[in-house]
């Protein structure tokens, strides 16, 4: 029996953003910084899956200190998903509710900035559910902790005071970190994972949110197990299937 349940955030709780108002922002973050006309090869560096090595590349062509190219850039990307968010343009699945039937401690693992993890759960009044939501703090520190590596990972753990939980994500360094933590992984199929085969092998794989409420040794309160209504597929990309286990 899993004794907690914890989640990647975008792409499993909530829609992803679109690439352009990150990448808008990255070019804000430059001009703040004093460079109005940067390479775009160079934005387009530390747009999305930054390594440190990027921001270094990025930074040395205008003098810029890396860090601190790196924290304004989390900062206006965070503030861009955070207007997301609350205009409706990233919202939570449709099958987000099924966590309310989940009878365990909950927590967020994701590699988001820990700003826009906070902000989310206060928009979705979610604060009840999470014992505990880790983002990135911005610093370059971070990208050597991020999935996947385990160190979120373990963190959360150790807030919610359990040693055998079940991770669900939607990418690869999920179930990796999963893997190094020593902890059971679900790998989740949204419409944006069609086709994806993951890498190292999840421990489950599951279409939906709702589709935990079925997986053996996750705790459910009971009366609730298969009492949700599968959510609309077209909702979800046309995701399709069910929970699988190996």
């Amino acid at each position: 029996m899993y004794d907690s349940v914890i989640f990647d955030h975008d792409g499993v709780l909530t829609t992803l953003v679109e690439l352009s108002p990150l990448r808008d922002a990255t070019w804000d973050a430059f001009d703040e910084l004093g460079v109005s006309d940067p390479d775009p090869d160079h934005v387009e560096q530390v747009v999305i899956h930054v390594t440190p090595e990027d921001v270094r590349a990025a930074a040395e062509p205008y003098g810029l200190d890396p860090e601190a190219l790196f924290r304004v850039r989390d900062e206006r990307q965070s503030a861009a998903q955070r207007r997301a968010i609350a205009d409706g343009r990233k919202v939570p699945y449709d099958d987000f509710d099924a966590l309310r039937r989940i009878d365990a401690p909950m927590g967020i693992v994701s590699s988001n900035q820990q700003a826009t993890i906070d902000f989310v759960v206060d928009h979705l009044d979610a604060a009840d559910l999470f014992g505990t939501a880790y983002g990135r703090e911005p610093s370059m520190t971070s990208l050597h902790r991020k999935k996947p590596e385990p160190y979120y990972l373990e963190r959360a753990m150790a807030d919610l005071g359990v040693e055998s939980p079940l991770f669900i994500g939607d990418s690869d360094s999920d179930i990796a970190a999963a893997e190094a933590a020593g902890v059971d992984s679900a790998f989740i199929r949204r419409g944006h994972r069609a086709d994806h085969t993951p890498t190292p092998d999840p421990t489950h794989e599951i279409a939906g949110l709702d589709d935990l409420l079925e997986l053996d040794g996750v705790p459910v309160a009971a009366g609730e197990a298969g009492a949700s209504a599968p959510s609309d597929p077209a909702a979800d990309g046309g995701r399709e299937g069910g929970a699988s286990s190996r």
